[in-house]
């Protein structure tokens, strides 16, 4: 029978001060997606997300950012991603085909709980991506999360020049 007792006095550890002990973390990354907005009408009908970056990460060129989103646009990202990455990409939320059949009896995909749903997996599928170490070092991230507009056509010319270039 082992009758050791086990070491469970207290570690030492540097002194802090109340800036070290309530300031931001060394290295933070938040993103919200929020304020859903529906723009359009019948067939040109669509919803958009603010996408809100607060970060101190060195890598973003904006520590703030703030952009408008729409689900195409997440779609564009996580095909970017898995087109140009080494990065495992987490599902986007489904396209929900069966909310955008006639004669639901409901706003479809304009309703405002499926809207709040969207949003909160948006946000989820956003939190991962951003998180992961290799999905911070790619351009179309950084271009999805701070650039006011995504220019789609950019990214796929700057893929097809490099192709070209080194066949």
């Amino acid at each position: 029978m082992d009758n050791t007792i086990a070491d469970t006095r207290r570690l030492f550890s540097k002194p802090q001060n109340l800036n070290d002990a309530y300031g931001p973390p060394s290295n933070f990354l938040e993103i919200d997606v929020s304020n859903p907005e529906t723009i359009g009408v019948g067939r040109s009908r669509y919803t958009t997300y603010e996408v809100r970056l607060k970060t101190n990460l060195p890598i973003f060129k904006l520590k703030e950012s703030c952009v408008r989103r729409r689900y195409s646009d997440f779609e564009w990202l996580k095909a970017e991603l898995e087109r140009e990455s080494k990065v495992v990409v987490p599902p986007l939320p489904g396209k929900a085909l069966i909310r955008q059949l006639p004669f639901r009896g409901d706003d479809g995909i304009f309703d405002d709980t499926f809207i709040e749903e969207r949003r909160l997996a948006l946000e989820q599928f956003l939190n991962k991506v951003a998180g992961h170490p290799l999905a911070q070092n790619e351009r179309c991230l950084h271009m999805f999360l701070q650039d006011e507009s995504v220019d789609k056509r950019c990214i796929m010319m700057v893929g097809l020049l490099w192709v070209y270039r080194f066949r």
